[in-house]
Order: C-alpha cells, then sequence, then structure tokens
C-alpha cells in the first residue's frame, strides 16, 4: 500500500512539475487530443433544419456536417459570429447537474466566442452586420457536464487507481481514455449566407473529457504534454469545454481555409 501510494504521489507530482515547466497553452498541447467526439452522445436539439443529412465529414475530428454542394467558399471574405445561444438537452445521466450557474455560461460562451474569433481572424475579417460576402455562424452550446472534480480527486488518491480509470471509458461506451465523470460539451453549428440568409452548411459534435489522453502520432516532447494537459484538466469542472471550444475553433478556421483556398 505504502509503496502504490508513493507511485501515485510521484506520478502526480511529475505531471505538475511539467505543468509547471508550461507557461501557456502552446507548451500544454492545443487540446486536440485532450477531448473526443462520441457519436452515440449527438444531440437533436431541433437548432439545425436536417438532421438526417448530417454525416461524419472527412477531417473533421468526428464531428458530422452537410455543406451545400453549390457552396462557393471564396466568396466570403468577412465572418459574423452570431451571439451563442444555449439549448440544453435534458441530461442522459441522473446524477448529472440539472442547473448551471448562469455566469459559468457566460464564462463559457465568451471564452468560445473570443476563440472564433483568435482562429478566424488571420484569414477573415470578423464583423457585426451580415451582408453580401459575409458567412453568418449561428452557434448553439446543446449539452454542457461538468467534470465531476471530487471523483476524479478520488481515483487519483486510490493506489493503482489509474489502471481501473485509463480503460473505464471504452468499458462504458465512451472515448477511450475517458472516466464516467468526465465533462462532456455539445454543439450545434450553422452557416448561412449574409446576403440571402440562406443556410449553405451545418455541423454538430459532442467532446467528451479524456483524463487519459494519448498522442500516439506525436513526439515523446508532445505526447507528455497531451497526457499531462488531459489529466490537469480533470481537476476543473470546465477544463474540457474549453478545450472543445478551441479544438472546434481551429477545425472551422482550416476547413474554411481549406475552401476558400487560403493558406493557413
Amino acid at each position: 500500500m505504502k509503496k502504490s501510494t508513493t507511485l501515485t504521489l510521484t506520478t502526480l507530482a511529475a505531471v505538475l512539475l511539467l505543468a509547471g515547466c508550461a507557461s501557456d497553452s502552446a507548451m500544454m498541447g492545443s487540446g486536440a487530443t485532450v477531448t473526443a467526439s462520441d457519436k452515440t452522445r449527438m444531440t437533436h436539439s431541433g437548432f439545425l433544419s436536417d438532421y438526417a443529412r448530417l454525416r461524419s465529414a472527412p477531417g473533421a475530428e468526428g464531428a458530422e456536417c452537410w455543406r451545400d454542394p453549390k457552396l462557393d467558399a471564396k466568396k466570403y471574405d468577412k465572418v459574423l459570429i452570431s451571439r451563442i445561444v444555449v439549448s440544453l438537452v435534458a441530461p442522459r445521466d441522473p446524477s448529472a447537474p440539472q442547473t448551471i450557474d448562469p455566469s459559468d455560461l457566460k464564462t463559457l460562451t465568451d471564452y468560445f466566442h473570443d476563440s472564433l474569433v483568435k482562429a478566424l481572424k488571420p484569414q477573415m475579417q470578423v464583423v457585426d452586420q451580415a451582408g453580401p460576402g459575409v458567412l453568418v455562424m449561428r452557434i448553439a452550446l446543446t449539452d454542457l457536464v461538468p467534470t465531476k472534480v471530487t471523483d476524479s480527486v478520488a481515483g487519483t488518491l486510490i493506489p493503482y487507481g489509474f489502471v481501473v480509470e485509463a480503460g473505464s471509458g471504452a468499458a462504458t461506451g465512451r472515448p477511450a481514455g475517458s472516466t464516467p465523470y468526465m465533462g462532456e460539451t455539445g454543439m450545434e453549428m450553422q452557416f448561412r449566407d449574409g446576403g440571402s440568409g440562406t443556410i449553405v452548411a451545418e455541423c454538430r459534435d459532442t467532446e467528451i473529457g479524456r483524463k487519459y489522453a494519448a498522442d500516439v502520432d506525436g513526439s515523446a516532447v508532445g505526447t507528455a504534454q497531451t497526457w499531462a494537459s488531459g489529466y490537469l484538466n480533470s481537476f476543473q469542472a470546465w477544463s474540457y469545454a474549453k478545450d472543445a471550444f478551441d479544438k472546434w475553433s481551429l477545425l472551422v478556421a482550416r476547413r474554411l481555409g481549406e475552401l476558400r483556398g487560403v493558406q493557413q
């Protein structure tokens, strides 16, 4: 028991040391592998126009999307990010929080908006009025479940608890590396022509936090950073939500850049 407790504490100390050496998000990794898409938790809130035509999109990291085949993305050089709304579905887990503090919601929607602006600004002008040449983004947060921090701490303190936790995600139908108490974040996104109001694309996704996230294709340093980021975020209620927002922002910017022929 003493040896196993020492091992747990030593592992935690190593992670904290790595985090202490990382002064910004770039050092801790992009968060792209800290969360994972979960197709079984995709939402159907009614925010989008047609869910039946959504399909898994290449390079979309698990998100389901549809795009008008006649879309000419090159004609858009400006983007309007509409005010993000919240349309939460009923919790699947009876033990999940039934309410969310309004101040948390504002913090999260502001963070997502700022993340999108940061990702899109290098290639498109961000405006506040619709019109010709403007791509309008409408976004709804449809699933917000915070991480149960007390459960994460308890799992860490159990000798060899990480061995059980690391495999619990797949065992319960969740993404590998997650645990039953990890947070989840769902969104539905719609793109409209700013001149006509015509819907040109729609997407949805639900991301699950991964306490034991492995970046198997990265370098040794990148793998360690990803693991540390996933692990440390399990001790904060909404960190995985912010990771999901950053992931979606980068995916949107990358895809728009590809469709518009803009170098990223």
